[in-house]
């Protein structure tokens, strides 16, 4: 019996990995986390304070990307905590309900920004290909229900996947490899029949972002399509670069995710830090990125930072 509880105890326990080896150099390393971070929670609260309060941005394009920047800070801020405790040498230890709720955000929005990038292909599809329907197609109501949408179908499925979690026990070495909780990472470490987790986890990938790939794949065929009947070609790159800053998008959320998905499947013996890097890659180049992006290739929202950032400077011009 009290090995059985001891083994309960342990096993609600896990210890998160920060840089294997540059231990001695974990607070000099925590500084370029903190200015990651820094920049991607102010330049996503930026656009969401732009887009809020400008009337003039109260468009179907400005809210996907207002739901975008929510999604890129729910995917990366559920790590901070945890990062930075094992960087600054505060504890290691993560309980496993936590874990778990770490894990449930972490994967859901990250489900969520692939339908987000989907719903703001379909945005430039309508807008490019049906400009004169494009506000009776995409009202305010619609929008709302994409949203809703687009979260229940990135939560719900994640559920069953962590509720099994809690049958299985670990009777492995308890430490993660990396400073945050991933469910690939987590069932490496039990010691039971974990089949039905491996399978449903691929499915889910396979069925989530592979359709969201195809649909904005679809898109840009369409998109292309319509923009090659244009007659002029200032009227083409005029189309096309309105779809410069999602196609940027879409390039940084997949090309990490498809690579940290590579290393976890084929790469299980390559050194830890390339495991620890690509992690990293994947939950803080999306909240880093995209703000930068659509603040130098969007008029609208480079305008509005300028607003904030030399108020005074932008009023005089305009009067």
């Amino acid at each position: 019996m009290e090995t059985a509880n001891s083994s309960n105890i342990l096993s609600s326990t896990f210890y998160l990995t920060g840089i294997p080896g540059y231990e001695q150099f974990h607070h000099w390393i925590s500084i370029p986390f903190c200015l990651l971070y820094l920049v991607g929670i102010v330049g996503n609260s930026t656009i969401l304070h732009i887009v809020w309060t400008d009337p003039r941005l109260h468009e179907p394009m400005y809210y996907f990307l207002a739901m975008l920047s929510l999604t890129d800070m729910g995917m990366s801020l559920p790590t901070m905590i945890s990062l930075f405790r094992v960087l600054w040498s505060i504890s290691r230890e993560i309980q496993f309900n936590t874990c778990v709720v770490q894990m449930f955000f972490i994967h859901t929005f990250s489900f969520t920004e692939s339908s987000v990038l989907l719903a703001m292909a379909l945005d430039r599809y309508v807008a490019i290909c049906h400009p004169l329907r494009y506000a009776t197609i995409l009202t305010p109501t619609l929008i709302t229900k994409i949203g809703i949408a687009a979260l229940l179908r990135s939560a719900l499925p994640v559920i069953p996947l962590l509720a099994q979690l809690a049958f299985f026990p670990f009777c492995h070495s308890h430490t993660l490899s990396h400073s945050y909780c991933l469910h690939q990472d987590v069932i490496c470490l039990a010691c039971a029949d974990t089949k039905f987790n491996v399978i449903y986890e691929l499915v889910l990938i396979t069925l989530l972002w592979g359709m969201d790939s195809l649909g904005i794949f679809v898109s840009y065929v369409f998109i292309l399509h319509s923009v090659l009947k244009i007659s002029s070609q200032e009227g083409r790159f005029k189309a096309l670069n309105t779809c410069a800053s999602h196609i940027c998008a879409v390039l940084i959320l997949y090309v990490p995710m498809i690579g940290l998905s590579i290393v976890h499947r084929f790469a299980k013996h390559s050194s830890p830090l390339i495991h620890i890097f690509m992690a990293h890659i994947y939950l803080l180049v999306p909240p880093v990125l995209n703000p930068v992006i659509y603040s130098v290739k969007t008029k609208q929202i480079r305008q509005g930072v300028l607003c904030l950032l030399f108020p005074l400077k932008i009023s005089s011009s305009v009067m």
